[in-house]
């Protein structure tokens, strides 16, 4: 390595002798002290099959360093399934782990002075928390997605995870069976790997790559497949060269490549979560980025991709069909890319699609031209108005009609509103708020994936609304507004609502508003007190408490400006 290794700080040198003898305990030699010592980021954890496979992936990855000349040390990090958590108390510790997850990457990377780092994650905090570690930290870095999961069978149909929701909706709309249900309950997860559909795990990897923060095709392969194991390799190989190029994220991630990665998100019809974490990223990155890029990007990038949850296929069907480097070929040519961004294999973008080819194949229907686009403008709008004067994200594409008035039926929690649902208390026309369920009045912004997918079993997903200062899974869909801010817990205009107030929804003036007059809100501001905190001690009490809004990214180290 021409460059001078971090790691020499702490192992060279006759001063460093008494460092260098707990080395030789983990079985160095002379020589490996003039190696770059690469990190390896594991989120191996046999709590949920996002992440069960990643251990072979660290594996392949660190046998490919050692040969390539590098000293892979592997540590830990945490995880929190959310698909196991959803509806539960432990949903509010899913979005709290992503600033775990980045705080673990840029601990070990700094207090043991790594000269690279390599992180591995399956499930969907994995992907933004070690992204944010790793431009936090800011050495040469790669991230390995875990990989998808095959789709689930049963009864001649594919499977997977909303599919368990919807049908929990569909039994209590009395149009499925118990039988039914339980089949479709142990079919729909059949392997290890991360949730099929373009939900957040898969979306966040595709983000990444067309970022240049992971290998061209990587987002899309399927954990169980051998060319997972080998693009982990290759990772391992491709990273040890940018720490001889010094090639840091920071090179990398800039408002350019940012917006790429938005494009398509947007292209993908990607999960409402993106907008979260990719704000929380920037951050990361120091790159100035609102929620209003994002309604830019928007308005100029088409729907082109049909896939779950609003479309039809799978994460593996759009690899077979291309991948991103497919979507990203399409969108460089209509000049809704910009080419000329590093990736951290030192090529620009433009030069890693080279080969790409210009139209996706002619016998598929998952990926089209944008002349054939499914629909003319993104599927994710930023909402404003009188009930999220800092925004609000809605997911659009996929609905009759993205616009409704209706009453307001209100819930403080997740709980009392998913059994309103399952006993026919919701009718088409009315719309559900769901409150105290934001950053810090959940605390930790918790999905609600349940109650959605509840109500698209029920058969009322294109006809009742639903607003929530939470969050959703990238699994949603139907007439949802998530991530309204200010959230109730500050005062927030959705803490004002009264049952059978009106509301409207509607996608196509990017309004979200309570349909009263300012002085009656204004005596309800007056009368309204704040909740008492529901966490004093630990993590859900640091993170309520430091936490920035939705629109900022819910971010815990916000110093800089005010929350």
């Amino acid at each position: 390595m021409a460059k001078k290794l971090r790691s020499a700080n702490i192992t060279q040198g006759v001063e460093r002798a008494p460092n260098r003898s707990m080395y030789y305990a983990l079985g160095y030699t002379e020589e490996d002290f003039s190696k770059p010592m690469i990190g390896i980021a594991n989120g191996q954890s046999t709590i949920t099959p996002c992440n069960s496979g990643l251990q072979p992936l660290a594996d392949a990855a660190a046998a490919a360093i050692k040969e390539a000349g590098g000293n892979p040390q592997m540590f830990g990090t945490p995880t929190i399934s959310d698909g196991m958590a959803m509806g539960t108390e432990g949903m509010k510790y899913s979005l709290v782990s992503r600033e775990v997850i980045a705080d673990c990457v840029e601990t070990c990377v700094q207090g043991q002075w790594m000269d690279g780092v390599l992180v591995i994650g399956g499930c969907d905090k994995n992907m933004p928390g070690g992204m944010m570690g790793m431009l936090r930290a800011n050495v040469p870095s790669i991230y390995v997605y875990g990989g998808t999961i095959l789709p689930g069978h049963y009864d001649g149909k594919d499977l997977n995870i909303v599919s368990v929701f919807e049908a929990v909706g569909e039994h209590a709309a009395g149009r499925m069976s118990a039988e039914d249900l339980r089949n479709i309950e142990m079919n729909a997860i059949p392997c290890s790997g991360s949730c099929g559909g373009m939900y957040t795990a898969n979306t966040m990897s595709s983000a990444f790559e067309v970022m240049g923060m992971s290998l061209p095709y990587s987002s899309t392969m399927a954990n169980v497949h051998q060319e997972k194991l080998d693009s982990a390799a290759e990772s391992g190989r491709v990273l040890l060269k940018a720490v001889e190029m010094d090639l840091k994220p920071r090179d990398i991630v800039n408002r350019r490549s940012i917006e790429n990665a938005v494009a398509v998100v947007m292209a993908t019809g990607g999960s409402t979560n993106a907008v979260l974490h990719i704000l929380a990223i920037a951050h990361a990155a120091e790159v100035e980025w609102s929620i209003d890029d994002f309604e830019r990007v928007r308005r100029k990038v088409p729907v082109i991709c049909n896939l779950k949850p609003s479309g039809e296929f799978l994460a593996v069907d759009f690899h077979k069909a291309g991948g991103v480097p497919q979507v990203m070929k399409i969108l460089l040519n209509a000049g809704l890319l910009h080419g000329d961004c590093i990736t951290i294999t030192g090529q620009t973008i433009a030069e890693v699609l080279a080969d790409v080819p210009d139209a996706p194949p002619a016998d598929q229907n998952i990926i089209f031209p944008i002349s054939q686009a499914l629909y003319p403008e993104g599927h994710l709008a930023i909402l404003r108005g009188n009930l999220a004067e800092l925004g609000a994200v809605a997911k659009i594409t996929g609905l009759k009609n993205p616009a409704i008035t209706g009453p307001a039926r209100v819930f403080d929690d997740e709980p009392s509103a998913m059994d309103a649902i399952l006993a026919g208390r919701i009718k088409a026309g009315d719309v559900m708020v769901l409150r105290y369920l934001g950053p810090k009045g959940g605390p930790g912004m918790p999905e609600m994936l349940a109650p959605t997918s509840a109500l698209v079993g029920e058969g009322l997903g294109d006809s009742v609304g639903l607003i929530t200062d939470g969050r959703f899974s990238g699994g949603t869909w139907g007439m949802v507004v998530g991530h309204v801010a200010p959230e109730a817990a500050v005062g927030g205009t959705i803490a004002l609502v009264e049952e059978g107030d009106s509301i409207t929804i509607d996608a196509h003036r990017q309004l979200l508003q309570l349909n009263l007059p300012d002085e009656v809100i204004a005596r309800r501001r007056a009368a309204w007190t704040p909740p008492k905190p529901r966490y004093l001690r630990g993590v859900q009490a640091k993170f309520a408490f430091n936490c920035s809004d939705a629109s900022t990214g819910a971010v815990l180290d916000r110093f800089d400006t005010p929350a």
